[in-house]
């Protein structure tokens, strides 16, 4: 420090190492940029799982296994599948290397606590795989409908109505519960499970302010 000091007055220039600073982490969150196009019919899962590695892969993320953040309900024999079981372990970053949850139980509000103080999800956080922020309450062109057939805690609905626009096959009759990633509208402002859609078709989505778009998460860790 002394030395330091001596070296000041007399003129002498110091230069003060820097900390380099840390990598970006990789992205292994985003809403799609684009649905479909045929409302909530995804073709599935498998379709749904589909685009979400499409589309990752064109924004440089493609050497991730990506799963869509979609439940399906029970039917015949073929049981339930769960959003939250899908999705991996995490943590989750979005294309701006923000990180949207540590885990599952942060994702969800598992806990009083973890409810309480709610996951890093948010209108400014909820990007596209593009870095996009997804229009929503007012904004022009509101797309913030985010398909997801899922309960609050992820899982799927047991009621017996449909939820997930016969499992994402649908682009006419029947429903889908969906999120809003910004937390506004109502008739709550849950980010997986705010209300359900009036149908199924393109039309039906948009005249509610959605756009047939979905979450998807990397499900594999690096």
């Amino acid at each position: 420090m002394f030395m330091s000091l001596f070296l000041f007055l007399l003129g002498v220039p110091l230069v003060i190492a820097q900390q380099p600073a840390a990598p970006q982490q990789p992205m292994t969150f985003f809403v799609t940029s684009a649905g479909s196009g045929k409302g909530a019919d995804l073709g599935g899962l498998a379709g749904a799982d589909q685009r979400c590695q499409m589309l990752a892969a064109a924004a440089g993320g493609g050497d991730r296994t990506w799963h869509a953040y979609l439940s399906t309900q029970a039917t015949g024999d073929q049981p339930a599948i769960n959003a939250r079981d899908r999705i991996g372990t995490g943590p989750w970053y979005n294309s701006k290397g923000a990180r949207i949850a540590k885990d599952l139980g942060d994702l969800h509000g598992d806990t009083l606590d973890q409810a309480r103080i709610g996951s890093s999800l948010t209108k400014i956080t909820a990007l596209t795989e593009k870095g996009e922020i997804i229009a929503g309450p007012p904004d022009d062109n509101q797309r913030h409908d985010i398909l997801t057939g899922s309960q609050p805690d992820g899982r799927a609905f047991t009621d017996g109505a449909d939820h997930t626009c016969r499992n994402w096959t649908s682009s006419g009759e029947g429903s889908a519960q969906i999120g809003h990633p910004d937390h506004t509208g109502g008739p709550n402002t849950s980010w997986n499970s705010a209300h359900g859609s009036r149908g199924c078709s393109q039309e039906s989505l948009k005249s509610m302010g959605g756009a047939g778009l979905f979450y998807c998460f990397a499900a594999d860790r690096k």
